[in-house]
């Protein structure tokens, strides 16, 4: 992949298939886990095509943390330019992709660096499990 490609995060890495969310929240194969902010939870599942991403993200902030949209939609920038600048840490095998869900905890709002090393340590403590 080029290194121009490394830093973009395209349409095909989000996810928006209904039946992938209820898989990875449906419970079973998905695991979890937290760095304050951020609770990831995650699924690896096989990969169907050759052109799949290697991995599939969901990023979610409930209204109950922030009744602005314009704060979540701000918690939600600063948590895909994380993980758009360190994407590069997931190491999966070339059969497997994994969907990635994102969910904001906490109900004030953080730096950009804080949000950055919660993502960072929730990504690497994800390629440790994997």
């Amino acid at each position: 992949m080029p290194a121009s490609e490394l830093l973009t995060l395209s349409k095909e890495e989000r996810i928006s298939s209904k039946r992938l969310v209820e898989r990875l929240f449906g419970g079973g194969k998905s695991h979890s886990m937290a760095v304050f902010p951020i609770r990831l939870v995650y699924m690896k599942y096989s990969r169907e095509s050759d052109e799949a991403p290697e991995a599939s993200i969901l990023i979610s902030v409930p209204k109950r943390c922030f009744k602005s949209a314009v704060k979540r939609n701000r918690v939600k920038r600063q948590i895909r330019e994380a993980y758009r600048h360190h994407k590069c840490l997931l190491k999966l095998p070339t059969d497997q992709c994994a969907a990635l869900a994102f969910i904001w905890t906490d109900n004030q709002l953080h730096g950009s660096e804080k949000v950055e090393r919660s993502v960072v340590r929730l990504l690497k403590r994800m390629n440790e499990k994997l």
